[in-house]
């Protein structure tokens, strides 16, 4: 059973129970039309099967909110059943299949730490770190007279995500990157 929270009380992030299945609300936008009544519009991703889909919950509305577990695991490694993720405390090791991990994926490196979020005892989601530090491996060196404010240039990272990076960034340099935004956020000093 879960708690209830009204139409406009749904955030990004919040996981809902809506027609029986377990969906994250990835965006959630209010909407107060001239006439009738205020709704909230909400995109949903099913935990299940990945599928996006939009919806209308009206303002007074009760959206049933999932209640989740969270733990404090460590990233291990993956390899053809899925993600393994150790628990921090018991030492336990669960595998998370590629379609819950999704885009995080490119955030995951070996020894990363996460929350992974439990439903009836399930693994549903991962919650990143606000940020991570990942290497350059492939970018263009940088272009003569290219200042720093310059534009900047695609890098590809550790990880196979491709970031723009300043120009003074190079082959081998650590990048701090937003795990929200995608962006990158600054130059590791070694």
């Amino acid at each position: 059973m879960g708690k209830y929270v009204n139409g406009n009380g749904v955030r990004p992030g919040y996981v809902i129970i809506y027609n029986k299945e377990l969906y994250r609300v990835m965006a959630s936008e209010h909407r107060s039309p001239g006439k009738g009544r205020a709704f909230c519009q909400v995109k949903l991703r099913n935990l299940k099967n990945g599928t996006q889909t939009e919806v209308k919950f009206r303002a007074d509305e009760n959206v049933e909110r999932a209640v989740l577990e969270q733990a404090e695991m460590e990233y291990l490694y993956s390899d053809p059943s899925g993600y393994c993720f150790m628990n921090s405390e018991t030492y336990e090791q669960i595998f998370i299949e590629d379609n819950i991990i999704a885009d995080a994926k490119q955030y995951l490196l070996p020894n990363t730490k996460v929350k992974v979020e439990f439903h009836e005892e399930k693994p549903i989601g991962i919650e990143l770190p606000e940020f991570v530090e990942l290497a350059v491996e492939d970018t263009e060196p940088q272009m003569r007279g290219a200042t720093a404010s310059g534009s900047g240039k695609p890098a590809t990272l550790e990880t196979g995500l491709v970031v723009t990076v300043p120009q003074f960034v190079g082959i081998g340099e650590k990048v701090r990157v937003s795990t929200t935004s995608g962006e990158y956020l600054e130059r590791v000093k070694n």
